[in-house]
């Protein structure tokens, strides 16, 4: 197979999925560097509400692999190694990846998130031994136990919803002084009996032994839980793209309307991307906005003088 591409989508979550399946439906020669794990972050999500014609929600486990099919049955191509670096040659890119070049004409940048960390002792220790970044995973080891949540936005509390069946208890540690979440979200959780909500509190140490007994708050006193899952926030994966494109202050690439970024050919789509709502249907709407995009630029090499 030839290395050489229209374009390369670099990311495996369900905006460079999307991406690649329009790149190719529109005819383009397309590569899909996935990293090492298909699908990002929706693979622990229990249940991925608001998606089309899906009035229960879907799970992101089965979303992934759905919209991976759909790609590669349009004519997508697919690596599962991690892009290592990416750089302008010429008119074209140059994309490093599992110690193989690939070019493209356009490059769109779908990278995604990484789970910001409490950075607190234990935190590493009990890593997989009560602490947990993935509830639908873990929940089932939890049954009849008691749980800390970290983190009161919408990924914190729908792994709160994913622990509530099996789950004794389960406490909400968040340091604002309410809940960020979806309104929806919000609600659900609140309504339960199983759940109680700390506001404008941290945590500063997770205890334990051979596992996570309980968890030190930044007042003081502790509590007693088995396991802990920790959502503070989400860091924009844009490293690739620092020397080539205009980050904002999160970090997050910055794009116009069609996701074009600073630099000629390379487009972001998703949650790396400035602006991003972090709702699955509006990140599959950027990776299919980002590859029309990137197919126009292809055919007419216009691109403006201020891409953003």
């Amino acid at each position: 197979m030839s290395h050489s591409f229209d374009i390369i989508v670099i990311g495996g979550g369900i905006a460079g999925l999307t991406a690649g399946r329009e790149a190719a439906k529109l005819g383009r020669s397309t590569l899909v560097l996935t990293g090492n794990t298909l699908g990002g972050h929706l693979l622990s999500i229990e249940n991925v509400e608001n998606w089309p014609a899906q009035p229960e929600g879907i799970p992101g486990y089965d979303l992934c692999p759905i919209a991976q099919e759909e790609a590669a049955d349009a004519g997508a191509h697919f690596e599962m190694v991690e892009a290592e670096s990416l750089t302008p040659d010429g008119d074209r890119w140059r994309v490093s990846a599992g110690g193989t070049d690939y070019s493209a004409g356009a490059v769109i940048l779908a990278l995604g998130t990484s789970l910001k960390k409490l950075g607190v002792p234990g935190e590493d220790e009990f890593e997989g031994r009560g602490v947990s970044h993935c509830a639908s995973c873990d929940a089932p080891m939890l049954r009849g136990k008691d749980a800390v949540v970290v983190g009161g936005g919408d990924s914190g509390l729908q792994e709160t919803l994913a622990l509530l069946g099996p789950a004794a208890k389960i406490t909400i540690i968040t340091a604002g002084e309410s809940l960020a979440a979806q309104a929806h979200f919000i609600k659900q959780v609140t309504g339960s009996p199983k759940v109680s909500v700390k506001t404008g509190a941290r945590v500063t140490e997770i205890l334990g032994s051979s596992g996570v007994t309980g968890v030190r708050l930044s007042d003081g006193s502790e509590l007693a839980c088995a396991s802990v899952f920790i959502f503070p926030g989400l860091t924009p994966q844009a490293a690739l793209a620092a020397q080539l494109a205009t980050l904002d202050d999160m970090g997050a690439i910055q794009v116009d309307a069609v996701m074009r970024a600073s630099a000629k050919g390379l487009f972001a789509a998703g949650t790396v991307r400035s602006g991003s709502s972090f709702r699955a249907a509006a990140s599959a709407a950027d990776g299919a906005t980002a590859a029309r995009a990137a197919h126009g630029y292809l055919l007419d090499g216009a691109w403006p003088t201020a891409a953003i």
